[in-house]
């Protein structure tokens, strides 16, 4: 499981890990839990519409709800590596950065249903995210929010004891420390 702020290099990690193992004659998939927050900003623009925090919370946290029980039916079937793309987490750190409650339902989810991976963190300082961010021109985010999700997100790793690696060199280099920490 690869987690990080936007920018950190969850999917291009997580592609190279599976492509190391591909061509060691090894099985490996990418499964990606993606939230619909583009989408759903998109979408609210061209409507000239602003969702309320809450109601595009919603959205997103079913949004990928759905996708993590898809990916984790499909991580179930497969034999080798699987390498999840983003998790429940992720809606937690978002929920944490827009002051909203972590939730019963989605905090007990989202532990229950991390417990058969390896998790990794992937960390950038907020300032090179978003330089990754601009330059892959798809959207953007503010060095406010990166700053407060990756404080988030190396908080969750040092409270659930996940390993947190620094994204900010070559991405082999940092496939063979995440396959070194994981033990894969």
């Amino acid at each position: 499981m690869l987690l990080g702020i936007d920018g950190a290099g969850k999917t291009t990690t997580a592609v190279a890990l599976a492509a190391v193992e591909q061509e060691a004659g090894r099985p490996a998939i990418v499964l990606r839990n993606r939230s619909g927050r583009r989408w759903l900003a998109r979408a609210s623009a061209r409507c000239g519409l602003e969702l309320p925090v809450r109601w595009a919370d919603r959205s997103e946290t079913a949004v990928r709800i759905a996708n993590v029980l898809v990916s984790q039916v499909r991580a179930g079937h497969r034999a080798g590596l699987v390498v999840i793309d983003r998790h429940l987490v992720c809606q937690l750190v978002l929920r944490q950065c827009r002051g909203l409650p972590p939730g019963r339902v989605l905090s007990w989810v989202a532990s229950r249903s991390l417990r058969p991976y390896a998790v990794v963190v992937l960390d950038v300082p907020a300032e090179i995210a978003q330089q990754r961010i601009l330059r892959r021109g798809e959207d953007h985010e503010s060095l406010d929010y990166l700053r407060a999700a990756r404080a988030a997100y190396v908080e969750f790793a040092r409270a659930w004891g996940w390993s947190v690696v620094d994204a900010t060199g070559a991405t082999d280099v940092l496939v063979a420390q995440i396959t070194d920490e994981a033990a894969l």
